[in-house]
């Protein structure tokens, strides 16, 4: 059950917590200004032992060796093409390192985790049932957590590397905190007049940020794609499964797609759910990752496109077998990547024509 399931308004999502309480938008300015919190729903996976960090750090793609207690990150699991199985927002408290994901991929994420253990001194939990997640934007605003993990979204962190265009980033703004509750604290946030928001209201923030989460990958995703180097990859760090890939394209090639952020035209009313194909002149093109109306932004989405595809082209999807027409809001450029800016060398054989 819901912990916050009393309160007016209550609309359950299909995760169990709140989707909203009647006023989605209004939500949405209470919890951008740091003024409510917002239960998460979060699957939550905790790794102990005296050889915890070490480990994590040789099978996922940030630097986590010597992660001081406290301190947040980012970090992705990849497989052995690149290509992101398991994603979690990483926080250490001196004995225990928490790793946040979504509710569906604790189960997974901890069965994988303990497959690896081998001879190593480490312990992998699942506790998701007995601890709630709540988002705020506010420092302090949620008191008694056991852990608080801070998004590191707002900056490129140390070894990352960000494609989108820094200045006027809206990532910049982003300040998400989640606070792990025990049954205690829990019981004292449901009992409080502390307003609340619901899950639909996080998204869209989320959205208008171009802050990738685990829900925008489908099973060919590289990190690359949706600029998730920016905050959970670590480009010098030693080797992990996945790392030729993510160095190669980073380096020598390109991303195959790319995100982009579309504004959605709202004058329907209708808008596409996730997953909805992106075409143009009636060829798909990409998919919709997320989408959401924003308060001040109206009706938007994050989509995954095709790296070729003409940034000012105009796009459509189809919602309802109404058809929706969007604009792009570049993140990742089409020319991302070859950082390296190796010369392409002539073809064996190759005639030159002057």
């Amino acid at each position: 059950m819901a912990a916050l399931a009393d309160r007016a308004g209550f609309v359950a999502s299909d995760l169990g917590p709140a989707a909203h309480f009647g006023n989605p938008l209004g939500e949405q300015r209470l919890l951008a200004r740091g003024s409510a919190v917002v239960e998460l729903g979060l699957g939550v996976v905790t790794v102990t032992g005296p050889d915890r960090l070490s480990w994590l750090n040789s099978i996922t793609s940030q630097l986590l060796l010597g992660l001081a207690p406290g301190m947040s990150t980012e970090t992705l699991v990849l497989d052995q093409s690149g290509r992101v199985e398991h994603a979690a927002r990483v926080v250490d408290d001196g004995t225990t390192t928490w790793l946040l994901t979504e509710p569906a991929d604790a189960a997974p994420l901890a069965a994988w985790l303990s497959s690896m253990r081998f001879m190593l001194r480490v312990e992998v939990a699942d506790v998701s049932s007995d601890l709630v997640t709540v988002g705020s934007f506010a420092p302090g605003l949620i008191p008694d957590a056991v852990v608080e993990w801070v998004d590191p979204w707002n900056t490129i962190t140390p070894g990352g590397w960000s494609y989108a265009e820094q200045q006027g980033h809206p990532g910049a703004d982003w300040a998400l905190r989640i606070a792990v509750l025990d049954t205690m604290a829990v019981d004292a946030l449901a009992a409080s007049d502390l307003p609340v928001a619901g899950l639909l209201a996080l998204e869209a923030l989320r959205i208008a940020a171009w802050r990738p989460a685990l829900t925008d990958v489908d099973e060919r995703t590289i990190p690359h794609e949706l600029d998730w180097l920016r905050s959970a990859v670590h480009l010098t760090k030693g080797c992990y499964r996945g790392q030729e890939t993510v160095a190669k394209v980073h380096n020598l090639g390109h991303p195959p797609r790319r995100v982009v952020m579309l504004h959605l035209d709202g004058s329907d009313a209708v808008l596409p759910a996730p997953g909805t194909p992106v075409t143009l002149d009636g060829v798909v093109v990409g998919r919709l990752a997320a989408s959401a109306v924003h308060h001040e932004l109206g009706p938007i989405g994050l989509a995954v496109v095709k790296r070729s595809l003409d940034p000012t082209a105009v796009l459509t999807l189809t919602a309802d077998d109404v058809v929706v027409t969007a604009a792009q809001e570049t993140i990742v450029p089409p020319g991302a990547g070859a950082t390296a800016n190796v010369p392409r060398l002539p073809r064996l054989g190759a005639v030159r024509r002057s």
